[in-house]
């Protein structure tokens, strides 16, 4: 990618090279930068070389300027720079001091001066050319006539201030649009009174006597217009939409249509309005909950305006998706989008979260403004934010957990609806004494009917006491129970009956932390690194102990070892040498954080009888065993569902427990609810003894029910020194063709190194190992949602998503194709800008390709078809795709993340240092 700094003139400040206006002239060959000194350079497209003869100095523009103008002050920066519609050659140059220049650049001569005294901000054409527009620093704006070459023009044909007459802010930028219909669009930003608009982010569109004020609810970036792409000579632009790209969503208005509404955008909610706080993936969506989303969605925003959607453009070459996927997601602000999985992201549906509550609603507008835009900036308590999701797809049940300890189940309504919401309580602390919460408060909820639109609609809601965030949930619609846990236990809620079933204290004695809320991480992080040292140095000491006690022995076990060695046959394997893991103490800090639940149909209490049970893992390797007592779905009404202690495991290094999984007879993964009594899997084996698979942060360890023995074991930790953040089993399927019935299940884990491993299940053999996140990439790590087809999604940044998979049949990559005007001749690119596409691994990033690899000149000759081709990957042996989460675990970001974060600080310096080096984008018509 060729780069280009602008050389400073000599005994002048490093500071008036600053660029502050770029211009790409419509040629496509060349680039016009106003800088911060009040001079132009021009400059080749695309190798950016510098035109010394067609640079433009501020010296040469005052040899123009009268001398009562100059008055001995400077210029100033550029501020605006505008090509003339109709003669490519002339440029119209704004200075920031009020002054205009219409510059003719071949023949270097100044045609026209426009002797403007307020501060300049943005200049525009009228489309024939005859007149300009210019905007200034007090609100106001100025119509100038051109006449011939050489004039100077002091004063404007008509000058205004919009909002005045009071002081207004400046207008920042405007445009000037011709219309056939009579009156032309003057659009421009900002200009409002100071005193009482000041901190509005308004667009304004001005046509004769009509104004009307868009007030966005965020920073507007900039905008532009929507219409023809060629204006004949003496013909009218009819400017079809306004599109305002503002900071947290993008706005299109129709000024087609009277009153210029909104056009409805492609989404429900602004992408970028709040922070993702977790997500969840549900594969093998039915046809008939996928077309009532996408129903209830069209009518969630209705349509002002009958225009389409003004931004389209490229042609999608992916083949049509055979499975239909939704990820959900939970922002921070409450407000839940889900989007389709299966190929492209489209579709939302939401769960109105926040008009539960009191005080979250916005405040009262004032009438000349138009609210415009989705993003609300006032649901901002942090209490609303979602923290874990489930979904039942087959009956449209939805349980949402949130901040404040609320968890609502919600069910999927094609109609709009006025019902009250029964709100049920659980104390988690079971009356423990010593114990206080200093936390935030509940979120009160709103009593009475409430009105809920098409959509989830929520019939229950269930709060946990204390109101302390929810770190699991788990839902099984078929029993119509939920699960939940939080820092301080975990509750069992029967919602067909509206009463909860069980509530289990997991606090500590000297767990004292988890009663003082999210306010006190930084506490909580300085007693953890404390302990941290405090295991260094007593293992350092019990080694050295270890050493001088033995040490006349330890000779002799060393010289038998160096004899060994001798003896051995050179093509014997050694076994791996396992990692000394410390033991975590029992009183650690946040020990009593529930992090997995699930729900099972196995052998707890006896080999010869099965029955529903439910399973709960905790921080401090924990694992409750209940089995539950379900009355068949006639007697629901009748008979409440009983919960009995079972089993209860206490792992030996006390690690926390990731996940949990039930095996049946066969070693597969037990069906979801209401697969099996609908014919879409299986049934389960229950002839032979299940398995229990418990994923912990150091292990994966399967036991035998109901004797709950060990049957075998890896130790992640021990072996690779890496620690597990997320796991889940996955089906994969053989990439022939016609091995529909070839099928794996596996165990994919992501360590907080950021690679995957593959395991076999239930025999725990590895198979694979990718690298995928980068190890500096904790909220990445923490983020990331396998699917039940081996693929994956993790957070590229608070609102984005990056796609992987790990199967070789279910491959996913973006493939399409956008056309765009080439320049004419590219022989000026080099071979690293025209290089081959590399090689994508597990996360969509790229490993450099062997040096036979690169671009040849005959790779231009290749038609759109070679191109995907060549932009497919070669053999399918590292993962990059995603799809389901059965075992889905917190995605809260522990202590240990950031101690890993800070252990490998000197090495993320190392990689940033070689990022340039070992990257390389593919430039050309396909997108990956």
């Amino acid at each position: 990618m060729p780069s280009f700094g602008l050389p400073g003139r000599p005994g002048c400040s490093p500071g008036i090279t600053r660029v502050t206006v770029v211009l790409p002239m419509s040629a496509g060959t060349l680039v016009c930068l106003g800088t911060e000194g009040g001079a132009v350079y021009f400059l080749t497209l695309p190798t950016l070389t510098l035109l010394e003869d067609k640079t433009l100095f501020p010296d040469e523009i005052l040899q123009s300027v009268p001398d009562d103008y100059r008055c001995g002050k400077a210029l100033g920066p550029v501020e605006s720079i505008q090509e003339h519609p109709r003669d490519g050659s002339r440029l119209l140059i704004g200075y920031s001091r009020g002054l205009v220049v219409l510059w003719e650049q071949s023949t270097r001569v100044v045609q026209h001066l426009f002797l403007g005294n307020q501060q300049l901000e943005s200049l525009a054409w009228e489309q024939s050319g005859k007149s300009i527009v210019s905007s200034h620093s007090d609100g106001g704006y100025m119509v100038w006539a051109v006449s011939g070459t050489g004039q100077r023009t002091q004063q404007p044909v008509m000058s205004t201030i919009p909002y005045g007459p009071f002081p207004c802010k400046a207008i920042s930028k405007i445009l000037w649009r011709t219309c056939e219909s009579g009156n032309p669009f003057i659009i421009f930003s900002g200009g409002m009174p100071r005193a009482s608009y000041g901190d509005r982010h308004c667009v304004s569109v001005l046509q004769g006597q009509s104004l009307a004020t868009l007030d966005f609810t965020s920073r507007v970036i900039d905008f532009f217009t929507v219409q023809g792409a060629e204006v004949p000579e003496g013909g009218f632009e009819n400017p079809r939409a306004l599109v305002v790209l503002v900071e947290e969503e993008l706005v299109a208005i129709d000024l087609q249509t009277p009153g210029w509404p909104t056009i409805p955008a492609p989404y429900l909610a602004p992408l970028h309005s709040s922070a993702i706080t977790c997500s969840c993936h549900v594969s093998n969506v039915p046809l008939k909950l996928w077309e009532r989303i996408v129903s209830v969605g069209e009518q969630q925003s209705p349509r002002q305006s009958s225009a389409a959607w003004p931004i389209d453009g490229g042609k999608n070459l992916a083949q049509e998706p055979t499975q239909r996927g939704l990820l959900l997601t939970g922002p921070s602000l409450g407000v839940m989008p889900c989007a389709t999985a299966a190929g492209r992201m489209w579709g939302c549906s939401g769960g109105p979260t926040p008009q539960l509550y009191e005080g979250s609603q916005p405040p009262f507008t004032c009438p000349p403004h138009t609210q415009v835009g989705c993003f609300d900036p006032y649901s901002d308590d942090p209490r609303l934010g979602v923290q874990k999701i489930a979904l039942c797809k087959y009956t449209a049940k939805m349980v949402v957990a949130g901040t404040a300890g609320q968890v609502l189940v919600m069910e999927l309504s094609d109609e709009k609806s006025e019902h009250a919401v029964s709100v049920a309580t659980v104390d988690l602390l079971q009356d423990r004494e010593g114990f206080t919460w200093k936390g935030h408060d509940r979120l009160a909820p709103r009593n009475g009917p409430l009105h809920f639109a098409p959509g989830f609609q929520p019939s229950v809601l269930v709060q946990c006491v204390p109101p302390a965030a929810v770190t699991a949930v788990t839902l099984h619609s078929e029993w119509n129970l939920v699960a939940f846990g939080t820092s301080h236990g975990f509750g069992l809620f029967d919602y067909y009956r509206r009463n909860p079933v069980l509530a289990r204290c997991t606090l500590h004695p000297n767990d004292s932390l988890a009663m003082e809320g999210p306010l006190s991480r930084v506490k909580s992080l300085k007693k953890s690194l404390r302990q941290s040292f405090r295991r260094i140095r007593k293992s350092r000491v019990s080694g050295k102990k270890r050493l001088n006690a033995s040490s006349p022995s330890s000779k002799v076990q060393e010289a038998n070892a160096q004899l060994a060695e001798q003896a051995g046959p050179p093509e014997v394997e050694m076994t791996p040498v396992q990692r000394r893991i410390e033991p975590r103490s029992a009183d650690d800090s946040l020990s009593g954080v529930v992090r997995c639940l699930y729900f099972a149909d196995t052998f707890l209490r006896d080999a010869a009888h099965h029955g529903p049970t439910m399973w709960a893992g905790t921080n401090s390797g924990s694992v409750f065993a209940y089995a539950l007592e379900v009355p068949s779905q006639e007697k629901f009404s009748e008979r409440a569902v009983e919960a009995v202690l079972g089993k209860e495991i206490q792992l030996m290094h006390r690690a926390p427990v990731v996940a949990i999984a039930v095996l049946d007879g066969r070693g597969n993964p037990l069906p979801e609810p209401y697969e099996v009594s609908r014919d879409l899997a299986k049934a389960p084996d229950m002839q032979g003894s299940h398995s229990m698979l418990i994923s912990s942060e150091e292990q994966f360890k399967v036991f035998t029910l109901p004797k709950v023995s060990a049957k075998t074991k890896f130790k992640l930790t021990a072996h690779e020194g890496c620690r597990v953040r997320k796991v889940a089993l996955v089906s994969l399927a053989s990439a022939s063709a016609g091995s529909e019935e070839r099928l794996e299940n596996c165990l994919a884990c992501l360590t907080n190194l950021g690679d995957i491993h593959i395991f076999t299940v239930p025999s725990l053999r590895p198979q694979v190992h990718y690298g995928c996140i980068r190890k500096e990439d904790i909220s990445g790590i923490a983020s990331c949602v396998f699917t039940k087809h081996g693929q994956g999604f993790y957070l590229i940044s608070p609102s984005e998503f990056e796609r992987f998979s790990l199967s070789a049949r279910n491959v996913t990559e973006p493939l399409c194709r956008l056309e765009v005007a080439r320049l004419q001749d590219t022989s000026c690119l080099s071979n690293s800008l025209m290089a081959t596409p590399k090689l994508p691994q597990a996360n969509g990033t790229h490993v450099p390709r062997s040096p036979e690899g690169r671009h040849s000149p005959s790779d231009s000759d290749r038609s759109p078809e070679e191109h995907l081709a060549a932009f497919s990957p070669g053999p399918i042996d590292s993962p990059n795709s995603s799809l389901e989460n059965p075992l889905d675990t917190t995605g809260d970001t522990t202590v240990e993340e950031v101690k890993d974060f800070l252990a490998s600080s000197e090495e993320a310096e190392r990689n940033l240092r070689n990022a340039s080096e070992d990257e390389a984008r593919p430039t050309g018509i396909l997108i990956k």
